[in-house]
């Protein structure tokens, strides 16, 4: 069992950085592939990023639309997942919801992922 609490969303201006942090709870987080994912209102979810559950980042993986420009990174010994993301767009406007997947590949689909995080807003003004 593992229970995730996201933090760091807010509102920004357009062109600019926000970090967010998904805690997570038990002994086994460093067995996870974790993953991003945002909401938009009338949209459906959809994978941002996702990390190995080792915490290389040569294999992280991400969508097109945030390539370039959000990092993905986890400390295995503090039990927590970051989503680094610079040069904010109106359109990064969602929920940022983190996930945790026990398979030991990135999945692509909600469904791959067991656990959930309650969700952090993130505005982006134009």
């Amino acid at each position: 069992q593992v229970q995730l609490v996201e933090s760091g969303g807010g509102l920004v201006q357009a062109g600019g950085s926000l970090r967010l942090s998904c805690g997570a709870s038990g002994r086994t987080f460093s067995s996870y592939v974790m993953g991003w994912f945002r909401q938009a209102p009338g949209k459906e979810r959809e994978l941002v990023a996702g990390i190995r559950s080792d915490g290389n980042t040569n294999y992280a993986y991400y969508e097109d639309f945030v390539k370039g420009r959000f990092t993905i990174s986890r400390d295995n010994a503090k039990n927590t997942v970051y989503l680094q993301m610079n040069s904010l767009k109106p359109e990064d406007t969602a929920v940022y919801y983190c996930a945790a997947s026990a398979s030991s590949r990135i999945g692509t689909s909600g469904r791959e992922y067991s656990y959930w995080g309650q969700g952090t807003q993130v505005t982006v003004a134009s």
